[in-house]
C-alpha cells in the first residue's frame, strides 16, 4: 500500500521531477515508450535500417520493452513504495538524477551502433545501483517481508548478464534465456506486487463496501509453481512440464480474479485497467501452454503477457501512484486518462486476439497495435508530464 507520509512544506520548487524516484521514471518509462515502439514499428513496417547496437531488430525490441520500458517502471514504482514501506528517504535529487541519466543514457545508446559491451556495462550497473538503493532501507528496517522483491530484481540483473554473456558468443543459448528469465520475472513481480495493491484498491476504490476474497493456500501454491514454471520455461526444454505448470496456473489466477471481482469495478478506469490486465496476464499462462503443442506462435503468448498484462498493469499504476503521490484525487482522474486506457486495451486485443481469430492479417494486426500503443502513450504522456514534473497540488515534498 502507497501512503503519503510527508508533513506539509513551506517554498517548495515548482520544478519537482528529482523529489521522488516515481517522477523521472514513470516520465522516461512513457517517453520510451513511445520511442521505442516507433523504431520497431519502422523497422517492421518501413524497413528502416538502424544501429541498434549491432543487435538483430527483434532481438532489441524484446530486451529493451523488458530491460529498458518495464524496469523503468519497476523503478519508479519500487523507489516510491519502499520510501512508504520503510519511512526512509529513497534516492532523490541530484543522486536520483544521475540514476536516470544512466538509464535513459543506456536507452539512447542501443539505438547507435555503441559497442554492445559499452552498453552492457552502462545497463548492470543501473540495476545494479537501484537494487542497492533500494536494500538499504529495507534491511535498516529489518522489512524483511520486502526482500522478496530485493531477490527478484537480483535475478532479474542476472538474467540481463546472461543475454549480455550470450550475445558476446560466451553462453549457447544465453540471449534467448536472458530474455524469457527477464520476462518471466517481471511479470512473477509484478503479480507479487498485484496480491498486495489490487485487492487493496477495489475494497478503497468502488463505492460500496466490499470484501475481497483471498486464499493462502492459493498464494502459496501460485508462488511455488510460477517458481518453478519460471526455470522450466526459461531455462530447460521440457514442454510437457512447463504446458501443465501454465495450465494450472491459469486456473488458480481465474479462481484469484474470482475472489476479487465485483461489479463496481467496471465504473472505474484505475480498477478495470489493472483487473483487464490481469486476465491478459493470466490469459498468456493459457496460450503459452497452447503455444507447446500446437500451431500457435508463441508471439501471441508473449504479448499476452507483454503488451496485454505488463503493458496495461504498468500505465495503471503509474497513472495511480502518480496521481495519489502528487496529491490528487485518485477517485477523479484526468477525464482524458480513459481514452489512453482504451486505446491500449483496443492494441491489446488487436495484438493478442485478433491474430487467433484471422490469422491471415497477422502483420496488419501487428501494425494496429503499434500505432495505437504510440497513441496511447503519447497522450498519457501529455496528461501526465506536467503532474510529473510540478510539485504536489497540496504544498507538500513528494
Amino acid at each position: 500500500m502507497l501512503i503519503n507520509i510527508e508533513p506539509p512544506a513551506r517554498n517548495i520548487p515548482k520544478f519537482a521531477l528529482f523529489n521522488l524516484g516515481f517522477r523521472p521514471f514513470f516520465l522516461g518509462a512513457a517517453a520510451f515508450a513511445i520511442l521505442a515502439m516507433t523504431v520497431w514499428l519502422g523497422i517492421y513496417l518501413l524497413d528502416w535500417n538502424l544501429g541498434l547496437a549491432g543487435l538483430p531488430a527483434t532481438t532489441w525490441h524484446a530486451h529493451e520493452m523488458i530491460y529498458g520500458y518495464s524496469l523503468a517502471v519497476i523503478a519508479g514504482f519500487l523507489l516510491t513504495a519502499v520510501k512508504n514501506w520503510t519511512g526512509i528517504q529513497t534516492l532523490h535529487g541530484y543522486q536520483l538524477a544521475w540514476l536516470f541519466t544512466l538509464w535513459a543514457t543506456t536507452r539512447i545508446l542501443t539505438l547507435t551502433q555503441t559497442p554492445i559491451e559499452i552498453i552492457a556495462v552502462l545497463d548492470c550497473l543501473f540495476l545494479l545501483i537501484l537494487i542497492v538503493a533500494l536494500t538499504s532501507p529495507i534491511i535498516k528496517t529489518k522489512n524483511r517481508k520486502q526482500l522478496g522483491i530485493i531477490a527478484k530484481l537480483i535475478l532479474i540483473l542476472l538474467s540481463n548478464v546472461l543475454f549480455y554473456l550470450g550475445n558476446a558468443g560466451l553462453i549457447e543459448n544465453g540471449i534467448q534465456q536472458g530474455l524469457m528469465s527477464g520476462l518471466y520475472l517481471i511479470i512473477g513481480l509484478i503479480l507479487m506486487l498485484g496480491r498486495r495493491v489490487i485487492p487493496f484498491f477495489i475494497e478503497k476504490g468502488v463505492s460500496y463496501p466490499v470484501k475481497i476474497k483471498n486464499w493462502q493456500w492459493l498464494d502459496i501454491s501460485s508462488l511455488v509453481l510460477f517458481f518453478i514454471f519460471w526455470i522450466t520455461a526459461s531455462f530447460t526444454t521440457f514442454d510437457t512440464i512447463t504446458a501443465l505448470l501454465a495450465v494450472i496456473l491459469f486456473v488458480l489466477h481465474c479462481i484469484r480474479l474470482w475472489g476479487w471481482y465485483t461489479a463496481g469495478i467496471w465504473e472505474k478506469p484505475l480498477l478495470w485497467i489493472l483487473y483487464l490486465a490481469y486476465i491478459f496476464l493470466i490469459l498468456g499462462f493459457l496460450l503459452t501452454a497452447l503455444s507447446l503443442f500446437s500451431d500457435l506462435t508463441a508471439s501471441i503468448a508473449i504479448h499476452a503477457f507483454a503488451m496485454g498484462g505488463i503493458g496495461m498493469m504498468t500505465m495503471g499504476m503509474m497513472a495511480r501512484v502518480s496521481l495519489g503521490h502528487t496529491g490528487r484525487n485518485i477517485a477523479e482522474p484526468p477525464k482524458l486518462l480513459i481514452f489512453s486506457l482504451i486505446l491500449l486495451l483496443a492494441g491489446s486485443i488487436i495484438r493478442v486476439i485478433l491474430p487467433l481469430l484471422f490469422p491471415g492479417h497477422y502483420t496488419i494486426w501487428i501494425g494496429i497495435s503499434q500505432i495505437l500503443w504510440v497513441s496511447s502513450f503519447t497522450l498519457f504522456l501529455f496528461i501526465y508530464a506536467p503532474i510529473l514534473v510540478m510539485r504536489r497540488v497540496d504544498g507538500r515534498l513528494g
